[in-house]
């Protein structure tokens, strides 16, 4: 067994892109493979965490291989349904040669030492990812100390697979096969280019020898380590690009996983908090009557914290019963915004003041106000998308123990090292003396993005001293959470004598995150001015699924199908006329047409509408069907073409836009968050209303691998396209053009 008070052996490698690859021994004959970013980054009391056997240690580590020849990739992305656990490690597999049955995959613990740099590079400078590898040191290094700083371990953007996997799950995997194979070269006195792995096992064909990874393990930790190790490239891939399957769906149908919600700490005795936010936003608990609570049962104590009242107690139930019983009366709000006519009219004054070419410019293209006056013909529309909750089934909670200067957090999170942060400098601690669990999440969609919640629960486990779970009632969560924006567009449009789109201007009052949602880029339009006329928001908002996606692609891809119509064009003609330059989303639109068999006359009353929206650096077009022949929207089917440069895991994929697809069209639908009196007016699914199983259309998702070099994401581009795809087959149907969402609302 090594000396475990000395370094373990590692050498660095090149800088490139791919990081620097370090290596130590584990106990048992286990191998350890770890992605960092500079040479002699300790890890501390990580070693314990990720590594905890007997003699173990690690460095920087995202995969080890045990004795059992068990090989485990070490994630730093939170699993929320999107199937990214599973993804990962089969990436890193598949470039190990690993036997699919023998992976397993682990939580990265909330440390700095796994924060997630090619994301933040993906969204900040994308073009660095192909910087040159004399470069890489500078923009490796560069981001990594940015990440650290911004504590972005996170999960969002869709990015987990094109940056975490691509830059660094497939280096782990590519070093540790080389590195096994360069073990059992030396052992078997062989040339290791006539070794292969396959399966969790190295052979020699010669010989006749074989024997399982762990077998090497050890030794090949005292190999040199590869420089750059050599990536697969997919006529070699054996898991990537197939429907492997999730590792984490067994324990979600036996109901042995583990979320936030269900925390628990042995041998201790758990406290329940009850919360009621304060009910319009930048208001506070004037004074609170807690009399008749104070004697209800197992009440343990009950909080007024000024922004929100608490009661804690020794169930959940009790604490909610007796905060039913509490009156309180709250401070006078600031915001003159009262209903959401109001923030409509007040968005629509600050597009007024910004004219025609007012409002902080986006993207500017040409001369959009020439055209717009030379052109032969002109349309304007004004499009509103209205505040969203996220809802997501698992309310949000965390529970937290405060004591001897400690805090430790149990919660479902997207951003744990913000959590982390967040309790900290709420409680007055250092953020080394808080811990964050993050199990999975039931759901996300952007908001477990926000700390608040979490911080919310560290300030009443300081306060009472007790082990203490915070759970958000429902209402309490659709009610006084985070939203995504509401928003106001104006769009005008100009058409040459020949029908051609050949001046766009578009205003609008919300932000544009990220930068390219507002831009319809692909649509060959000479002319184009973008603007931001920024307006105040009377509900605080989060980052909703697919970010501005959401309601920028519902504005620009209606008032394209309005263009087209204006220019008496078939709309997929239209389009397909502006994509010249654009050949991976010509292909996508015109496949999303084949599969809806667009150009054959639907049923009557029937209608069909399209879309095509580039997210995330995946292409999706979406073709809606909808039956309007009882006078208000029922859609049939829905036909989704996708290219996100290349599938993992095809199924994986699929399942995304399929829940990309579900969860729009019950924003397209339905989806509003109202005010009355300055708070939000709908409290639970009763209001707030979800597409059913007996309204969801038959889907169908075909996949275009367009640039297998290029990934895009999955869990959010297959959205965007579906509102405006379904308001333009409103229109085909009936004639009547949706410019507001929901749309169910206009046939009431």
């Amino acid at each position: 067994m090594n000396d475990m008070t000395k370094p373990p052996r590692s050498r660095a490698a090149k800088w490139t892109r791919r990081g620097f690859i370090g290596a130590g021994v584990l106990a048992g004959s286990a191998l350890v493979i770890g992605v960092g970013v500079r040479p002699g980054n300790p890890v501390g009391k990580l070693g314990p965490v990720v590594a905890g056997g007997k003699g173990e240690q690690l460095i920087n580590s995202w995969l080890k291989i045990d004795a059992d020849n068990i090989v485990t990739a070490i994630v730093p992305h939170c699993e929320m349904g999107q199937g990214a656990h599973s993804v990962l490690a089969q990436m890193l597999a598949d470039e190990l040669d690993a036997d699919w049955s023998l992976v397993r995959v682990m939580q990265a613990p909330a440390d700095g030492s796994y924060v997630v740099p090619d994301a933040i590079r993906a969204f900040v400078a994308p073009g660095t990812l192909d910087a040159p590898d004399w470069l890489e040191p500078t923009w490796n290094g560069l981001f990594t100390r940015i990440a650290r700083l911004a504590d972005a371990m996170i999960t969002g953007g869709s990015s987990s697979i094109r940056s975490t996997g691509q830059h660094t799950m497939r280096i782990a995997g590519a070093a540790a096969r080389q590195m096994l194979i360069g073990a059992a070269a030396k052992e078997w006195g062989v040339p290791a280019a006539e070794i292969t792995a396959a399966n969790s096992m190295l052979s020699h064909k010669a010989s006749g020898r074989s024997a399982p990874f762990a077998k090497f393990a050890a030794a090949a930790a005292e190999q040199d380590m590869p420089q750059t190790p050599v990536l697969k490239q997919p006529k070699d891939y054996r898991l990537m690009g197939t429907d492997a399957p999730r590792i984490d769906i067994p324990a979600k149908v036996n109901g042995t996983a583990s979320f936030g919600i269900d925390a628990k700490v042995p041998g201790e005795t758990m406290s329940y908090a009850a919360v009621r936010r304060v009910p319009v936003p930048g208001t506070r608990v004037a004074k609170m009557d807690a009399a008749q609570a104070k004697g209800m049962p197992g009440v343990l104590q009950i909080l007024n914290m000024g922004d929100f009242i608490a009661v804690v107690a020794d169930s959940y139930w009790q604490a909610q019963q007796a905060l039913n019983a509490i009156s309180a009366e709250y401070t006078k709000a600031e915001s003159p915004v009262r209903s959401s006519a109001n923030q409509f009219a007040q968005f629509a004054a600050v597009l007024d003041k910004a004219g025609e070419s007012g409002g902080k410019a986006v993207v500017t293209r040409g001369d959009a106000k020439a055209a717009l006056a030379g052109a032969a013909k002109r349309i304007t529309a004004e499009y509103q998308a209205p505040y969203l909750a996220h809802a997501p089934l698992e309310p949000m909670n965390a529970t937290v123990r405060v004591k001897d200067g400690r805090c430790e957090i149990w919660t479902s999170t997207q951003v744990p090292l913000m959590a982390r942060s967040a309790a900290a400098k709420a409680l007055g601690l250092s953020a080394d003396d808080v811990t964050v669990h993050h199990p999975m999440l039931g759901g996300g969609f952007g908001r477990r993005l926000e700390v608040d919640y979490v911080v919310m629960a560290a300030r009443i486990g300081q306060a009472t001293g007790f082990l203490v779970k915070m759970i958000w009632s429902r209402e309490e969560d659709l009610q006084k959470g985070l939203f995504r924006c509401a928003d106001l567009n104006r769009i005008a449009g100009g058409l040459d004598d020949q029908g051609r789109l050949v001046a766009y201007s578009s205003v609008f009052t919300q932000r544009h995150d990220p930068a390219d949602a507002c831009d319809c880029a692909f649509y060959d339009i000479p002319n184009k001015s973008i603007r931001h006329a920024e307006s105040d928001l009377h509900l605080p908002f989060a980052a909703f699924r697919s970010v501005d996606h959401s309601q920028q692609a519902f504005f620009i891809e209606s008032f394209i199908d309005e263009a087209a119509h204006a220019a008496a064009r078939d709309p997929l003609a239209f389009r397909l006329a502006m994509l010249d330059q654009s050949p991976r989303h010509k292909a996508v639109l015109e496949k999303a047409a084949a599969m809806a068999g667009w150009g054959t006359r639907p049923a009557a009353g029937h209608g069909r509408g399209l879309a095509l929206v580039e997210s995330f650096g995946t292409i999706v077009a979406e073709v809606v069907e909808v039956d309007m022949t009882k006078g208000k929207p029922r859609l049939t089917n829905v036909w989704c073409a996708a290219d996100p440069g290349f599938a993992m895991n095809p199924d994986g994929f699929r399942n995304q836009m399929e829940g990309g697809i579900v969860f729009g069209l019950t924003a397209a639908l339905y989806g509003e968050i109202s005010l009355k009196d300055g708070a939000v007016e709908q409290s639970n699914f009763h209001d707030y209303q979800m597409v059913r199983m007996d309204e969801c259309p038959a889907i169908a998702v075909e996949i275009i691998n367009g640039d297998h070099q290029k990934l895009g994401g999955a869990g959010e581009p297959g959205l965007p396209p579906i509102a405006p795809a379904l308001a333009n087959a409103v229109f085909a149907a009936t004639g009547q053009r949706i410019r507001a969402l929901p749309l169910a609302k206009h046939f009431a």
